[in-house]
């Protein structure tokens, strides 16, 4: 009797300590998938998955052509985000025929980095990993200057060459042109992007105020792959598409 009454101490001393516990902080960081995780292998696990290497490879490993830089994804404005931006502006006609007026990517979809030189379709499956399609989202210019100021509060999503976004340090919206024009309230503008997006996640809510996007039957992944593979060579700069006042 005395151990049951012990153990039913201590369990309620733990039930104690679990209810009495709080969390107050989580803390992640981005961990770049590269050969470096590699030194070390553990055999057992390679006897397991050589099996399935050349399926695999099969996938992964065929050359869809060269990029001259290394490209990170990073606010307000990164080599990775603004290609990836363009792409979208570059196969915005395949739904209607039109192309659109500025391409859209979050940050937080490009999932790894694009290495200098050599570029396989794995390397693009893990920029973008997800069943995720190209959309066309249609905003009067009123609810476009809410997204800019949804982009502003992030500092910075991805944006294509056409837009020029100014925003103060403390994440609001300074300043937005489209081809180099102020945002028209009245105009409708047609924006490339996903269909992840145009559902509003992300915080950028304003896209949902589109109540029928058109959803193309194109992975944003395969625009990528077919975009190297058209070019051959790809390339990305830091152009001041998004800035932050001093």
């Amino acid at each position: 009797m005395k151990r049951i009454a012990l153990l039913l101490f201590i369990l309620h001393s733990s039930l104690f300590v679990l209810r009495s516990f709080a969390q107050r902080q989580i803390i992640t960081e981005r961990v770049e998938v590269t050969n470096r995780l590699d030194i070390n292998p553990d055999a057992a696990a390679l006897s397991i998955m050589e099996k399935y290497k050349p399926a695999v490879d099969s996938v992964m490993a065929p050359v869809l052509g060269r990029s001259l830089v290394p490209m990170s994804a990073g606010r307000p404005e990164s080599l990775l985000s603004n290609w990836a931006a363009d792409v979208m502006m570059e196969f915005s006609d395949v739904i209607d025929g039109q192309k659109a007026d500025f391409g859209l990517v979050n940050m937080g979809g490009l999932r790894n980095n694009m290495p200098e030189g050599t570029v396989r379709r794995g390397n693009i499956l893990l920029i973008s990993p997800f069943d995720n399609r190209l959309t066309i989202v249609h905003l009067p210019g009123s609810d476009l200057l809410c997204l800019f100021q949804e982009i502003a509060a992030v500092h910075g999503e991805g944006v294509s060459h056409e837009v020029k976004l100014v925003i103060t340090a403390d994440g609001k919206l300074a300043d937005a042109k489209v081809c180099g024009q102020p945002v028209d309230p009245e105009r409708i503008y047609r924006i490339a992007t996903l269909d992840y997006l145009a559902e509003g996640n992300d915080r950028l809510y304003s896209l949902k105020k589109d109540p029928k996007p058109a959803v193309s039957n194109l992975f944003t992944r395969d625009c990528m792959m077919r975009s190297i593979e058209r070019a051959g060579t790809i390339t990305s700069q830091i152009e001041g598409r998004i800035t932050i006042q001093p």
